[in-house]
This record gives structure tokens, sequence and C-alpha cells, in this order.
């Protein structure tokens, strides 16, 4: 049985350790951390939970191809709960308010109530978010089967007017400030308008639910279920080095010394972990690098902080984003600060608490700056404890009725994600998707090594767990072709007679 070891114990990599066992392999995880799941993550404080990864995921449908994909993994199934909100964000500005509804419906109405001569605009949007819930394959939703082609074709180009556009000129279109806060608030404004269309599209569906127990179940299923198949996971395993005799790898030597022989490695770890520490940069992929190289493309990554809330009542439901204010803009470089709260998973907070989590988005520069400062505890400690009275202010300011029921039990920085998966500006999600570009998927085969593979969100924009769970799957369908094309063929047309005799 051929061996593949897989290094990185995310979600990449646990779907390749599945794929690999459900076909034949004998897989081996190596994982640096105490436990698998990558950024598919949570935390215990003080008695609550943190969830840091899962606001919605995608395929959570039934009838969608990702929700297959998800049930080969162990993450979803008949038995498996999927909480699915009546809205995805609300954004609110001006004591007015604007909700993503799952109901499209419902979300067109809203979205006219709120119009200042966007009645157009509105209908074309909806339009194409029609338009992108056949194209995306969602159309079983309405009428209990797969688009055909030609419906596909009659909706392409509604979905091609956006293409050219970023989330930031089409907020631009509108005249009511509402809506444009509305539309650019959620992936910011240099996402492509077309990535909003899919989230749109996605969510109206109801088909970017969460499952039950968010991030760490999603995680420990999957774990789980590669163990299931036979699969082996060193936890606390980090990889050393990829051993290279001429155009093949032959073994994964770890921190502690052991070396594992391998017929086939797949790199499911951050790209910067692997290329030029595990093996020598030069194998990086030419695309990947232009990526990284290219201004349009942007990195980001997130501050954070977590709350505990005295009361189980809430002036708000699921996310909600505000304006932010000045002074913080200065120190992320972002518009708006989302809020998180948790009462769908009553386990994250004791009897009587509520968890609240906010995010502000960072750019590169304002990232690195953290990252900077992380160097130096006594500083990085005084800034994190500054932004987060900052926040605190913002929220009361916004949200009154929480004034005195707030204690802060957690902040993390792009400075924390850098040191949990070593990715540049730690980023904990793959490159923006910018405008005019579709998304493509750099193969997994590294060229100039016959049996190394890459699996990683950064192989398609814009990343998130479906495009690593893809990269995972991909890289082990990789090494099927290449070993069936190794396969000796049959010749036709004659009979193989033994040498041997009676």
């Amino acid at each position: 049985m051929a061996r593949i070891i897989i290094i990185g114990g995310g979600v990449a990599g646990l779907a390749a350790g599945i794929r690999a066992q459900q076909n034949g392999y004998d897989a081996v995880i190596v994982e640096r951390h105490k436990a698998a799941g990558g950024n598919l993550t949570g935390w215990d404080r003080e008695g609550y939970h943190i969830d840091n990864c899962i606001h919605w995921l995608t395929g959570t449908n039934p009838v969608t191809d990702q929700y297959r994909v998800w049930r080969e993994l162990g993450v979803l199934g008949d038995d498996i709960g999927i909480y699915q909100g009546d809205t995805l964000y609300t954004y609110s500005e001006g004591g007015k308010s604007l909700s993503l509804s799952r109901d499209i419906d419902r979300l067109e109405a809203d979205l006219r109530a709120h119009s200042q001569g966007d009645d157009r605009e509105i209908t074309r949007l909806i339009r194409a978010v029609r338009a992108a819930r056949t194209v995306c394959g969602f159309s079983a939703y309405d009428n209990d089967r797969a688009a055909t082609a030609a419906e596909t074709a009659r909706w392409a180009p509604v979905l091609l007017r956006y293409l050219p556009m970023s989330t930031g000129e089409l907020a631009d279109r509108f005249h009511s400030p509402l809506i444009r806060g509305f539309i650019e608030s959620l992936l910011s404004r240099h996402f492509g308008a077309l990535a909003l269309l899919i989230v749109f599209a996605t969510f109206c569906s109801d088909n970017g639910g969460i499952p039950v127990g968010s991030s760490c179940g999603m995680a420990r299923r999957m774990e789980e279920h590669f163990r299931r198949l036979g699969g082996v996971l060193l936890c606390g395993t980090p990889a050393a080095s990829v051993g290279i005799d001429g155009d093949r790898v032959q073994s994964v030597t770890l921190a502690d010394g052991r070396r594992l022989s391998a017929d086939a490695v797949v790199l499911a770890c951050d790209p910067a972990c692997a290329f030029g520490k595990l093996i020598d940069r030069r194998y990086e992929p030419e695309r990947l690098r232009r990526r990284y190289r290219d201004p349009q493309r942007r990195i980001f990554s997130s501050f954070h902080c977590a709350f505990a809330c005295s009361g189980e009542e809430l002036p708000f439901s699921g996310d909600l984003i505000l304006p932010m204010p000045a002074r913080l803009r200065r120190s992320f470089g972002t518009d708006y600060l989302i809020l998180r709260e948790f009462s769908h998973e009553r386990g994250f907070a004791p009897r009587g608490s509520s968890l609240i989590q906010t995010m502000c988005f960072c750019t590169r520069e304002h990232s690195d700056r953290f990252i900077r400062l992380s160097g130096d505890h006594a500083l990085y400690r005084a800034e994190k404890e500054l932004l987060t009275n900052r926040i605190t202010e913002a929220m009361l300011d916004c949200l009154p009725q929480l004034g005195g029921r707030l204690h802060c039990i957690d902040c993390w920085t792009p400075a924390t994600y850098r040191r949990y998966t070593g990715a540049p500006t730690g980023s904990y999600i793959g490159f923006t998707l910018p405008a005019g570009r579709i998304p493509t998927m750099i193969p997994p085969q590294v060229k100039g090594i016959e049996n190394l593979y890459l699996a990683t969100q950064w192989q398609q924009e814009p990343g998130g767990l479906p495009t690593a769970a893809a990269a995972g799957i991909a890289a082990v369908d990789a090494i099927l072709r290449t070993e069936k094309k190794k396969r000796p063929r049959p010749e036709r047309g004659r009979i193989a007679v033994s040498r041997t005799s009676a």
C-alpha cells in the first residue's frame, strides 16, 4: 500500500488524508499543533468558548455538490444539525439598519424600503443574485433540479456585468448611504463585486448555515472520520524537512528526528512554511509567486476581541456591522466594526450569560505593524489594551444597552495568526478576489518533483474552507492520475500465454 505523508492537519490536510484513505492509500498527517484543524479552531476562556473561524459554511444545503463533499469528509450528514439564521448580517448606521435576509424577496423589499432613487440598481442587483443561484448550481433550491446548460448560458451575461466591478464600485452606484454601507461592509471595498453576489446567492439558497459545534465541532468530525478510515494523525509533531533525491521525494524528517519514508508528499501547510523552510524555494509554483506579488490580490488579517456579557438578552442577533470610529480606522485601515453573538450555540457561554466577539479587518500594512509590535511584549500588550478599550467604547456608543455588562476575556491579532500558521501578514484566508478576475486553481503537482503536491487554500482566491477542502481532494486525485498513467497497458489483440509448462 502506497504511503502518503501529509504535512499540515488543517482542512486541506484532513481532506487529503480522508480522500487518500478512501482510495486505498496509507495516509499519515503530521501536524505541529496539539490538535488538527488549522484555522478551523477555537479555545476556552473563563468558562466561555471562543470560535475562531466559521461565519457561514458554503454547502449546507443538501441539494448542492458542496454538501456532498462535506458529507464524504464527515462534516455534514443526516444526524448533524445545521443552524440557518434568518439573516446573515445586519448593517446599522444613523439609527437605521438593513439585513441580508435568507428570503430573497424580503431582501428586495428591505432594499427598496431604504431606496433613495435606487430602484433600478436594486432590480439589477436582485436579478444578479438570482442569476448567481442558477450559475453556481443552487437552482435546485427553487425547482428541485440542477440548472441546464441553456439556463446557465441565459443567466451568465447578467453576472458578467458585475465582473469588472469591485464591491466599492458597486456600492457607489447607490444613492442611499445605508445601502452603500450594507454592500461594502461585509467584504470591504476591495473584493470583486462578483464575490459578494455569490455570498448573497449562497445565503439566499439556505446554503450558508453553521454546522453544530461550529469550527471545533467541524474539525473534530473530520479528524474522527480520518481516524475511522485507518489514517494516522501525529499531532504536536512539526515537520523539519522534506528529503528529495533527484526528482523524487523520499522521506519527511520530523523535528524530533524521526524519518518517515514516503511514496508521495502533500504540502498542506501554509506556503510560507513550506517553500524556503521545508523545501527549497525554487520549487514554489511561479503562478503562486506572482499572486503574492500582485498588488491587486490583497492579503489581510484582523484584530479580534471576545467579551463575556451578563444576561442572555442582546440588542442584536447574528452578525452586526457598524461604521468604525475615525480614530480606530487609523489603527486598522478599515471602515467597519463587525460584532458576532453565539446564541445558536448555548454551550459557548455559561447559563445566564452571552458571548460577543468583535472583528476589525486589517490591511497588510496594519497587520505587519502588529507583527512588529509583538516583538516587544510590553508595548504589544499596551496596544492591545488600548484598542480593546476603544472598541468597547465604540460598541457602547451604538449599543448603550450593553453598558456595565461587558468584560473582555481575550484579544488576538494578526501576530497571533502569524505565530499559529506562519502565514504572511497573519492572514487566515487567501488573497482577496479582485474585480475582473475569475478564480482559477493552481495545479497541485509541484513542478520538478514528480511525487510532491500542494494542497492549500492559497491555490485559489479567495481561499476559505471549501477551497481548502477542494485543494486537499485535488492533490490526492492528482496522485491517482499519476499512478494510473504509470500502470502498464495490456496489449490489445493478443492473448497472454504462460511460459511455464504444465
